[in-house]
């Protein structure tokens, strides 16, 4: 089979665990692209917390962001498409966290909005010592996160909720999924429940922008290594999960690669995939 494009999520997969592209992987990016291939990032997110070298990687055009919630044109920094929650939606998912005693996050626009006390110590509120620096580097604080939804809630692309305790993500999962019916929910990690408009999903985001660029599901080979990447490696005509992937990930897939350690990516690109 020949792939016309390859879609990329980013963290812990494309890049390393220090959030940075290898020069490995950076080059089979390359060799990719100089032999015909679009390159398209997936990512859970936000437009502007997109590393400076995916943003300025020349020849990479295209990103689905907020897991799926916006479709960009990365040069002119242009949305092509996308969802938003309704505003009944994200008064529900406020209302609900609030009650429950926890924390939010929201994109708006491309931007990545946080609790200003999370912000400034992130791992007080169960982050992982490795994600602190992408939460105090892309995360704009207010000082109450709650209004800051209400005031906004007809712009806002994605909203997250920090639940670190599984029982309790599982418990606040479920509540959503019963009573708020236009959304659609996935986790990038252990901590988060992402909630967008029923419409989005990475899937969803790779199907519009194919359709724009004139490419079919079928020849697509997209890589993941999360849940939220799972619905995209199964409706993808080649679906590669990296060894590192979760569980819903890699049962998704149709090949698993090296981890994004061992460039994963690259890996596949060059051995595989045969370009």
């Amino acid at each position: 089979m020949s792939y016309r494009c390859i879609v990329l999520d980013l963290d812990r997969t494309t890049l390393n665990s220090q959030g940075k592209l290898s020069e490995i992987n950076r080059e089979a990016l390359r060799y990719a692209m100089e032999n015909g291939v679009q390159v398209v990032v997936a990512s859970g997110r936000p437009f502007y917390a997109l590393p400076e070298e995916i943003l300025s990687f020349p020849g990479l055009d295209y990103a689905i962001t907020s897991n799926g919630a916006a479709i960009c044109h990365i040069p002119e920094k242009k949305r092509l498409g996308g969802y938003t929650l309704s505003p009944e939606a994200a008064e529900a998912i406020v209302g609900l966290a609030e009650r429950e005693g926890l924390l939010c996050e929201c994109f708006i626009r491309g931007v990545g909005y946080a609790q200003a006390d999370y912000v400034r110590c992130p791992t007080a509120y169960g982050a992982a010592p490795e994600a602190v620096a992408y939460i105090k580097n892309n995360r704009r604080p207010v000082e109450d996160i709650f209004s800051f939804i209400r005031q906004h809630e007809r712009e806002i692309d994605s909203i997250d909720i920090i639940v670190n305790n599984p029982a309790k993500k599982e418990e606040i999962w479920s509540c959503l999924k019963k009573k708020v019916s236009d959304i659609y929910i996935t986790s990038s990690g252990a901590g988060l429940i992402e909630i967008s408009n029923c419409q989005a999903g990475k899937h969803t985001g790779v199907a519009f922008l194919m359709k724009w660029l004139g490419i079919s599901m079928e020849e697509t080979a997209a890589f993941g290594d999360g849940d939220n990447d799972a619905e995209l490696l199964s409706h993808a005509g080649c679906g590669i999960a990296v060894a590192n992937a979760s569980e819903k990930c890699l049962a998704a897939a149709d090949y698993v690669t090296l981890s994004s350690e061992e460039n994963g990516v690259a890996h596949w690109i060059y051995h595989i995939l045969k370009i």
